[in-house]
């Protein structure tokens, strides 16, 4: 029996009023599937034609910080048109990158991409411009954050003077040459939960989405330095590691409940709740439930992130593994990845959206199979043979507007037939 998810009865419900087009045709071996602009997912749902826009270090917008307000708002219409043009439909934009933020935050300084000088006000507010201009354009615009990410040094004396960080030491844990907040202490993550849906509960967003940092990527030979915070809330855990894991399971259910929270003041909206992990969760020689990878991260094991129970539980609307592979990839072959996330989400209510490294298309410093601008293409063609998959999400949104080696438009020509509502 089909899990109905958290806001499942709306999907369902939304489902039985909408005729579900057909899926177009079956894709043939080696060929690209027929265009199909009305695709619908399991829900009844225009299939997830989206793109993330990153703002951390400036990796796609703005295109340096000081720009000025006039020239950042035309660089972020760019993006947006450029979304609609490429017959997208939703764009994940990263709002959060460094516990700052791209709105008139009361609990963060202003994010420093924008200006240069973290907490400088940059005299007008991304958030509301782009949650507005995408809207007028057809397209959702999903709000991205990264719940612990301090920043990508060291030097909390780098911070604003009136950062959380700078008041709060005792929640930072310097780790691999950056600051992270501490998700095993509770007052943290009441905090990150609280900054994050300050922006909800402000703008008229379409989803929330959190990346694949929780803790951090393991830095070789260093530990996290989280002793007392285990000493003072582990107990009753067999290991740290099912500690952790805890911590971060209850950043994201507890996420889930306070979007519930926030839509039952606010009847008329939906807010869609998705997580993008690193795509693999345990190899199979780890554990037999896991996918037959090689990889070198696990997010169970490494990063404390146990993406399959998210799913299982219903926690999350929607999952995004970023499978950056090319098909065929020793240790980690797109088409296992994608089959192992289409077996965990069937039955679960949980919509699958695979990330595509759009960013690797033309690289020569890539294996050869992405310097075939079809390559792309063919995993698409390929994610059609699984029913549970339900769209794609492209890195980034700088790549969907040069497209240097044409993978992108060869996705559109070849599957993208005609424009998808959101």
């Amino acid at each position: 029996m089909r899990r109905i998810t958290r806001r499942g009865f709306a999907a369902a419900a939304l489902g039985a009023a909408s005729s579900v087009l057909a899926a177009g045709a079956a894709a043939t071996a080696g060929g690209p599937a027929a265009p199909a602009g009305d695709r619908k997912d399991g829900t009844g749902r225009p299939e997830m034609r989206g793109m993330w826009l990153a703002t951390i270090g400036n990796r796609d917008w703005p295109s340096a910080p000081g720009r000025s307000a006039a020239r950042q708002r035309q660089e972020l219409l760019a993006h947006l048109d450029a979304a609609v043009e490429n017959r997208l439909n939703t764009v994940i934009f990263q709002v959060r990158p460094s516990a700052d933020a791209l709105w008139p935050s009361p609990h963060e300084p202003w994010a420093e991409c924008l200006t240069g000088v973290q907490g400088r006000d940059p005299g007008w507010d991304p958030l509301g411009f782009a949650v507005r201009e995408a809207h007028r354009r057809g397209l959702e615009l999903h709000a991205w954050f990264n719940p612990y990410r301090v920043a990508n040094h060291a030097d909390p004396g780098r911070l604003a003077p009136a950062h959380p960080a700078r008041r709060h030491p005792d929640w930072v844990v310097p780790y691999g040459g950056k600051l992270y907040y501490n998700p095993g202490l509770p007052e943290v993550r009441r905090f990150v939960q609280e900054a994050m849906l300050d922006a909800v509960r402000r703008y008229p967003v379409d989803g929330v989405h959190f990346d694949d940092y929780f803790y951090p990527y393991p830095a070789k030979g260093e530990p996290f330095r989280d002793d007392a915070a285990y000493a003072a809330h582990g107990k009753g855990f067999a290991s740290r590691a099912a500690w952790r894991r805890d911590n971060i399971n209850r950043l994201v259910q507890e996420t889930a409940q306070q979007l519930e929270g926030v839509e039952s003041r606010r009847a008329e909206r939906q807010v869609r709740f998705g997580i993008s992990p690193f795509a693999v969760w345990r190899n199979q020689a780890t554990d037999p439930a896991g996918s037959a990878t090689r990889a070198g991260v696990e997010t169970y094991d490494d990063l404390y992130a146990d993406t399959r129970r998210w799913v299982r539980e219903g926690w999350v609307d929607h999952i995004v593994p970023q499978v950056y592979w090319n098909i065929g990839a020793a240790g980690s072959d797109y088409a296992e990845l994608v089959d192992w996330w289409a077996r965990t989400v069937e039955d679960t209510g949980v919509d699958l959206y695979i990330g595509e490294a759009l960013y690797k298309a033309g690289d020569p410093a890539q294996p050869a199979a992405w310097r075939d601008p079809a390559e792309l293409s063919r995993h698409l063609t390929l994610a059609r043979k699984h029913p549970e998959v339900g769209g794609h999400v492209f890195f980034s949104a700088k790549e969907v507007s040069e497209d240097r080696a044409g993978a992108l438009t060869r996705v559109v020509r070849d599957h993208y037939g005609s424009a998808a509502r959101p």
